[in-house]
């Protein structure tokens, strides 16, 4: 019999830049906590008994207790920089990384911290959209099935070459491969970078929310949520209902 967890710590790494919608994923991750749960009232009380305490902390580069700023105009608040003690390799069940600036590359400090994480088989990656640049900084792509934003394989393999990963963000929403889990989706960074290579590429099919299409999966298949619970947060959210494969819409 699978034994769930009662308590599951998840930890937010927010770059200034970050992609706010990205970002807006690990929502979907509140939503399916007994917190949550216990503050609307038509939520059966089964759900909520079996529900697992869910805490989200926000890790970032800049000074604990400052503000994080992200698109849309949005600040979030810092809870620990990255080299705290209490968000170390193997305190953190998932690690969700969002999409920022691919031409902003992450410090080694920063990159060896990530790299920690993703080789300590307790803590899950979920990286969404240009937050693979930042994974594979880290060395997190080396012989892995890898997604990350469609107009940018090409970039995704030049840079990454030497990792041998199978990019399959042109055909794929999300793919996991061990405890590193990606999304792709269309990069609305890649307008900054080439305006011919963002007109040319607009009309792919894609999404910035894919991130969301990602947590959806892995609340499914996780095996961290009772399936009765999972079930429920997708619906509530009403979200989880496009296929992994583009090719199926």
């Amino acid at each position: 019999m699978m034994i769930y967890s009662d308590n599951i710590r998840i930890g937010v790494l927010v770059l200034p830049g970050a992609q706010l919608l990205d970002t807006a994923s690990i929502d979907i991750f509140g939503t399916a906590s007994r917190q949550y749960f216990e503050s609307i009232a038509a939520v059966p009380r089964p759900i909520v008994q079996k529900a697992p305490n869910v805490s989200i902390i926000y890790i970032s580069n800049v000074t604990a207790g400052d503000s994080i700023p992200v698109t849309s105009a949005m600040k979030l608040h810092c809870d620990h920089h990255f080299s705290e003690p209490s968000v170390k390799p193997g305190e953190l069940d998932i690690l969700l990384v969002p999409g920022n600036d691919p031409d902003r590359q992450a410090d080694d400090n920063l990159s060896a911290w990530l790299a920690a994480h993703g080789k300590d088989q307790t803590t899950d990656i979920l990286s969404v959209c240009t937050g693979l640049y930042l994974c594979g900084w880290a060395r997190l792509l080396k012989g892995r099935k890898v997604c990350g934003p469609r107009p940018q394989q090409l970039d995704l393999k030049q840079k990454f070459a030497d990792q041998n990963a199978t990019f399959l963000g042109h055909e794929l929403r999300w793919v996991q491969d061990g405890n590193f889990w990606s999304s792709g989706s269309y990069c609305a960074f890649s307008y900054n970078r080439s305006k011919a290579n963002y007109l040319n590429n607009f009309f792919f099919k894609g999404s910035i929310s894919n991130g969301i299409d990602l947590v959806a999966a892995y609340l499914r298949s996780s095996g961290k949520w009772p399936k009765e619970v999972a079930e429920f947060a997708i619906q509530f959210a009403e979200v989880g209902d496009r296929p992994q494969s583009y090719g199926r819409d």
